[in-house]
């Protein structure tokens, strides 16, 4: 096992070691100058890296070249942002051999692109400036998301292209769907319940899974009507029915409780000396547990309108429960008996179960999880 230990330990520092010879035969440049320079920090007097660099570089930059050649000499609508790719990728390597001596030693002028890259910069914004106005000159939702990404792009590559902020504004107005959230009161009205504090999750959750800058954007009605939004896209209709709180119970249990029990005893050997032995006893106790306990639950519904249309896309009832349960007990007999649960059963105290109010609280807990990720699911499509 030790023989198997070492070995493995030793493959994995031949590993982290590597020259990066056999990225270099596969073509992978970038991971075989990467390897050999990494080597080239550790030890500077490794021939392999040495080799590796100086037979890689030339290598490299002769591919890369061709790419760059073949590619501006091509159609390709994003000819300049292929070519931006590679031009980075070049600078990427020359800044891994620049940062270290014994790599700058055997490549003394490694190829940085600087004033040309500007250039191209611009070219590369400019396809996506005019692939953003192509798809937002279609005039559909769909494509004016695709457009609003080519003008983000753009600005991206550089801030302030033409009227690229305006164009992002436009196509992001175009693309983005506005759902209004709706709650509806409860048809119940035997208990005083507010549900404002449930709602108000739901719109943060949403609102941190679908940001402003998202394709799909949330709002009260309070908030649509300060924003005037008379159209949204899609209307939410939230709605809890059925809730109900059962009659509180009440169970007692008694049981006998024996355990065996392995203790330390000093045991007289003679007048002078005692010695220590492990004996074991038998404890006992009787315990009596009683149970309260107050069931709620119900459900909330969800509906999900096409508002022009008028025309329901989603219809689904979202079950939660909550059980409210509190054990308290009595207990005569040896503690040692005991189990850690008993004893925090012991250490309770009747209390009276909480009212409407808290347990309407606790059961909306597991369907706000329920309803957030069914109305993720459902708006995940349109962002």
């Amino acid at each position: 096992m030790k023989r198997i230990y070492w070995l493995l330990v030793v493959v994995l520092i031949l590993g982290a070691c590597s020259s990066g010879q056999k990225a270099l035969d596969n073509g992978n440049f970038r991971e075989a100058i990467a390897k050999a320079v990494n080597r080239l920090s550790q030890n500077p007097d490794s021939r392999k890296a040495q080799q590796v660099v100086a037979e890689g570089y030339p290598m490299a930059m002769e591919y890369y070249q061709e790419e760059i050649d073949q590619t501006l000499s091509g159609n390709d609508p994003f000819k300049w942002n292929q070519t931006l790719a590679v031009m980075q990728e070049v600078n990427s390597i020359s800044e891994t051999i620049r940062r270290i001596p014994a790599a700058r030693k055997i490549i003394t002028s490694p190829k940085v692109y600087t004033s040309e890259l500007q250039n191209v910069i611009q070219n590369a914004a400019e396809e996506h400036y005019v692939a953003g106005q192509a798809f937002l000159d279609r005039n559909n939702r769909d494509d004016a998301k695709q457009a609003c990404r080519h003008f983000q792009e753009c600005d991206r590559l550089v801030p302030g292209y033409k009227d690229v902020v305006a164009m992002i504004n436009e196509s992001k107005d175009l693309a983005t769907l506005r759902v209004i959230v709706e709650p509806l009161p409860a048809p119940s009205m035997r208990y005083e319940l507010t549900a404002d504090f449930f709602y108000s999750q739901v719109m943060e959750r949403m609102n941190q899974l679908y940001p402003v800058q998202s394709f799909v954007n949330f709002y009260t009605p309070e908030e649509a009507e300060k924003l005037e939004l008379k159209y949204p896209d899609m209307v939410v209709k939230l709605a809890f029915m059925d809730f109900y709180i059962e009659r509180p119970k009440h169970y007692e249990e008694e049981k006998m409780l024996q355990r065996e029990i392995e203790e330390e005893v000093q045991v007289k050997v003679s007048r002078d000396s005692v010695r220590t032995e492990k004996r074991t006893f038998t404890v006992k106790g009787k315990i009596k547990v009683s149970t309260d306990e107050v069931a709620s639950g119900g459900l909330i519904k969800l509906n999900i309108q096409d508002f022009q249309a008028e025309r329901v896309l989603l219809d689904d009832n979202i079950p939660g429960e909550f059980l409210w349960r509190n054990q308290y007990g009595l207990f005569l007999g040896d503690e040692r008996v005991l189990s850690k649960e008993e004893v925090q059963i012991l250490n309770n105290s009747a209390v009276p179960p909480p009212g409407s109010q808290d347990l309407f609280m606790e059961f909306t807990k597991p369907i706000y999880a329920r309803l957030t990720d069914r109305m993720n699911g459902f708006f995940r499509r349109y962002n």
